[in-house]
């Protein structure tokens, strides 16, 4: 998780600790000016398919369990705990005397945590059918868990192969197509009009736009993002009725 924090920071041109300040709701006026939510989300889940895309790796929280979650082969797992269990866990990490504390702690931080993901990828983090499996550390061991999770890693089902690794890359072009594309809606292009698919690389364009719109811009972007094989252009360009 700090790796992907440092690499979103890195892009956005601001501290570790002002993303770090974002994500818990903490911001600054200005820093949730510099950084925005956009820009934020479309960073994070670039990160996120990228550590994907490498493979052997263990992604903590970002929202990877909604990136991720139409991608075959790629396990999802929530850990999760009842309160009074949680509020000691806390109360001996932090040296907490106050039990009240440790819960306003553990609250806070579940909060952001659901805005993020509710305002980021439109998704309820605590929905158990994001994931594969829910482990509560209330009932079982540490030791429990691992080795249930060892079974399943390890399993045929969850082995990464070719299909896995076309749609990651699917997956990144098209956040990057729409970032290009996004672009266009200052131009008097409204997104929800464009329509787009990525498929093995291809990417394919549809809807309307208005006409003046710097679509060849766009188009030139898409091109040259990483991974896109081809582009079919089947957008229209309309006039709109001028206002009396």
């Amino acid at each position: 998780s700090e790796l992907v924090e440092h690499d979103i920071a890195a892009r956005l041109g601001v501290s570790d600790s002002a993303v770090h300040r974002y994500l818990e709701g903490d911001a600054s006026v200005f820093e949730r000016w510099k950084i925005g939510k956009k820009k934020l989300s479309q960073y994070t889940a670039e990160e996120i398919l990228e550590l994907a895309r490498g493979g052997n790796v263990l992604i903590r929280g970002w929202g990877a369990v909604a990136v991720l979650r139409h991608v075959p082969c790629i396990l999802r797992v929530r850990v999760c705990a009842p309160m009074p269990f949680r509020e000691r866990v806390m109360m001996e990490r932090l040296g907490l005397k106050d039990p009240g504390r440790a819960r306003q702690e553990i609250e806070h931080n579940d909060a952001a945590h659901a805005h993020i993901m509710r305002g980021f990828f439109g998704v309820n983090w605590e929905n158990a059918l994001l994931y594969h499996v829910v482990l509560n550390t209330g009932s079982l061991s540490v030791d429990t868990c691992v080795r249930t999770l060892r079974l399943l890693a390890e399993d045929e089902d969850y082995q990464e192969n070719e299909t896995t690794r076309t749609i990651l890359a699917d997956q990144l072009v098209r956040s990057r197509v729409r970032a290009a594309l996004g672009s266009l809606a200052s131009g008097g292009a409204a997104e929800r009009e464009l329509e787009f698919t990525v498929t093995e690389g291809m990417v394919v364009l549809s809807g309307a736009i208005s006409a003046g719109v710097d679509l060849r811009g766009a188009l030139a972007r898409i091109r040259k993002i990483e991974g896109v094989k081809d582009v079919e252009n089947h957008v229209r360009r309309i006039m709109r009725p001028s206002s009396v």
